[in-house]
């Protein structure tokens, strides 16, 4: 079986705009929580969120290029490009190579909403202009990466809710070990305008602590009260081993292994055993043993019953180990379809840099998180194998592990 190898990465996150950026929140326990002030008079509940500064695309694409972007997709656009960058891809290798794109979208509800309301006060719908089928569609992400990169190989949106990013990396594994790709662009991408998620917050599922907006996103916690809504990108360049050796790239980890699963159950009912069953499965995947994972990057978004049924299933599968547990989640907010890709990213800077980011905002355990080794403060700790679970609506479980060759 081929051997499936990260060669770049590139992020776009409320902590920050590039890796530079986010290996200095990851290290410092830095929360990128914040206020929209357009949430409450719009209806929500609660106006918190990830704050993710729009990039400015004018002088890095032309208009025509830049007016079918919606906005997860300018994010993904950043993130690729350092992605890109960081594995020594230029734009020659891109027009002579086949390159594939697996990415994570599950919404483009800004787009959709804004064109709705053109045709609604025109009544014409060819004032609606080119680029709106472009932002509305829920391919919108691969469908203009893989215009704007070039890529010729494999061209798919995988909307998974907020297991998104997590399969699509997944897929990427599963191509290139099949030998139909030797290279795949795997990620995810959200966006974080308040038209996105007032359907959430109509269900109480974000945290009302508003006083506190870097204290709201508190996995584990006993008295957590919701998540925090957030969004970005994040981008992996995967590579078939022996393809990237002899292109002399940088290894900068192997994708080892991928689990997953469906509970089966009630839409928004998470499940204890759908979790387990993701975990065993990548375990099994990698050829490991549960003594061998070094850290787990949880899911856990801050909500009373999800992160109950995760704790329950990491104490069965990994509380007699003790091993180390954090949710990075506590700093970036739950970043939705995008989740499962950021938090490989984040797990492969904390590997390449040797420690552990802090799950804040960790005070007191429930009945479920007490037996749990959760890191609550930064830590060094050399990692050579993480595993990082990501569960979404519909019972849509994923679970990745990342080694250090």
């Amino acid at each position: 079986m081929k051997r499936v190898v990260i060669t770049g990465a590139g992020i776009y996150s409320c902590i920050g705009k590039n890796l530079s950026e986010v290996l200095e929140s990851l290290k410092t326990g830095k929360s990128g929580i914040g206020i929209d002030p357009l949430r409450i008079p719009y209806g929500y509940r609660s106006p918190l969120t990830g704050i993710v500064e729009h990039p400015q695309l004018k002088g890095l694409l032309d208009r025509r290029m830049r007016i079918g972007l919606a906005e997860e997709g300018e994010y993904a656009f950043m993130a690729t490009s350092e992605a890109f960058k960081n594995a020594k891809i230029d734009s020659d290798y891109l027009e002579n190579n086949e390159i594939g794109i697996f990415y994570g979208n599950d919404s483009s509800a800004k787009a959709v909403i804004d064109t709705h309301g053109i045709i609604t006060e025109k009544r014409d719908t060819q004032l609606v202009g080119s680029g709106a089928i472009f932002q509305s569609m829920n391919s919108t992400v691969t469908m203009n990466l893989s215009t704007i990169f070039k890529l010729k190989g494999v061209n798919m949106t995988i909307s998974a809710a907020c297991a998104s990013g997590s399969h699509a990396i997944g897929l990427g594994l599963l191509f290139i070990r099949n030998g139909l790709q030797n290279m795949v662009v795997c990620g995810g991408a959200q966006e974080t305008n308040y038209l996105s998620m007032g359907s959430f917050d109509g269900i109480s599922a974000f945290s009302t602590r508003i006083e506190e907006p870097t204290k709201a996103s508190r996995p584990f916690d006993i008295s957590r009260d919701g998540l925090v809504p957030s969004g970005g990108a994040a981008t992996l360049i995967l590579e078939e081993y022996e393809h990237a050796v002899k292109r002399g790239a940088t290894i900068l980890a192997e994708v080892a292994g991928y689990g997953f699963s469906s509970n089966g159950g009630n839409i928004s009912q998470p499940s204890d055993i759908g979790s387990i069953i993701s975990m065993q499965r990548s375990l099994e995947d990698s050829h490991l043993k549960i003594a061998d994972i070094d850290y787990i990057n949880a899911h856990a978004t801050s909500t009373p019953q999800g992160d109950a049924f995760e704790a329950k299933a990491l104490d069965q599968l990994f509380g007699n180990v003790h091993t180390p547990i954090s949710s990075t989640k506590s700093m970036t907010g739950h970043e939705c379809w995008m989740a499962g890709a950021s938090e490989i990213v984040y797990s492969l800077l904390m590997m390449q840099h040797n420690f552990i980011a802090p799950n804040i905002n960790f005070e007191t355990p429930d009945e479920f998180s007490k037996n749990l080794n959760i890191i609550t403060q930064p830590i060094e700790k050399k990692l050579n194998i993480i595993l990082s679970n990501s569960f979404g609506f519909g019972g849509t479980n994923s679970a990745l592990i990342i080694k250090k060759l």
